[in-house]
Formats: C-alpha cells, structure tokens, sequence
C-alpha cells in the first residue's frame, strides 16, 4: 500500500473533546459502532479551538484503524465521502492516494488484508500497527475504471444482503403468528356436553 498511497496518522483527542456541532471528528471507537463502508457525516464535533491541531480526512480519503484490543479490531477502514474535512483521532491513519475510496474500504475487510495487518500487529496493552507495517500490505491494484465497477457491484450485494437481513425478522413475526393462528384452530375442539 506504500507504493500507492501515504499514511498519515491523526492527531489526539479525547471523548470529552466531542461536542454536538463543530468540525467533523472521526473518533477510532466509532469506527467499530457506528460506521459502515462509507461516510459523509460524523456523528461527533470539535471546537474551533481544538479542531486547529488536528490532522482531516479530505474527501475521498479513506480512514484505517491503527489500534485496538486485539489484532482483528485493526485495519478496520472507512471511505471518508463528506464534503468537509474531518478530523481524524490518533488510534486512525488516513490514507492518501489515487485508488477509488469505496474499492478500498471494500478491500480492506477481506480476510487477505486482515491476514497481512495481524502479521504485522505489535501486541501489548493496546494491539497495533504502524504505518510502516501498514506500508507493506499487499492489495489488489487493478485499474481505476474496474475499481469503480467492483465497489458498485459489492456495493449491491451489501445492500441486498442488509435488505434480506432486516426483513428476515418480519417474516420470521408473520409466519410464527400464521403458525400460531393454525395451531390454535386445530387444536381447539367444541366441548361435548
């Protein structure tokens, strides 16, 4: 990935430091509870004051998650879409290059990346990777154009599949009350006198 692009590690902040209006902040334990493949807003702010020594996120950079309680919460990554920087925490890097952001994020939660990032975990209090490490991942690099047409592909197959999963539980509801209305029907029997 080193040959493609530049590592930048974010800046220091805490969760106190987090507001409800500001500068967009991408804080690393939000990476794991909140966002997705893909992102244009965060759901936290800085102060003016506090934003001023941070390191962004521009748009279409993506954002990878350098530090966590084990080695599979690493490597976590995050398309940043938004049309405002956001400032990005020191547990995250953000990767700079010419790669279509939404092929990337997708590449980064394959088991072939993972296998690489864990290689290189440094294990301690805290699991993490450098940039250094981060540097040495191999990826798939095809042209741009076929980028764009993998990640719009996948992208269908993830909305499929959240679509599926979310009516799952409906039709699990309707065919356990149909199931329950059949039930109580033969099982319920007129009394003999």
């Amino acid at each position: 990935m080193g040959e493609i692009g530049k590592f930048i590690r974010g800046k220091r902040f805490v969760r106190t430091d987090i507001m409800e209006q500001g500068t967009p902040c991408i804080h690393y334990g939000d990476m794991y509870t909140h966002y997705g493949l893909y992102a244009t807003e965060t759901p936290g702010f800085l102060s003016e004051e506090v934003s001023k020594k941070m390191r962004f996120a521009e748009q279409n950079d993506v954002v990878i998650v350098a530090a966590g309680e084990n080695k599979d919460d690493l490597g976590n990554a995050l398309a940043w879409l938004g049309a405002q920087p956001a400032a990005v925490h020191d547990a995250c890097f953000i990767f700079k290059s010419d790669m279509f952001p939404n092929y990337l994020s997708h590449v980064c939660r394959t088991n072939n990346y993972h296998k690489q990032v864990r290689m290189f975990a440094n294990e301690a209090k805290i699991c993490s990777v450098s940039g250094a490490d981060l540097s040495k991942v191999v990826i798939p690099l095809p042209p741009y154009e076929l980028q764009v047409k993998i990640a719009n592909i996948l992208d269908r197959f993830e909305t499929l599949v959240n679509d599926l999963t979310q009516c799952l539980p409906a039709e699990i509801a309707a065919v356990k009350e149909q199931y329950e209305y059949y039930r109580n029907k033969l099982l319920t029997f007129k009394q003999i006198a």
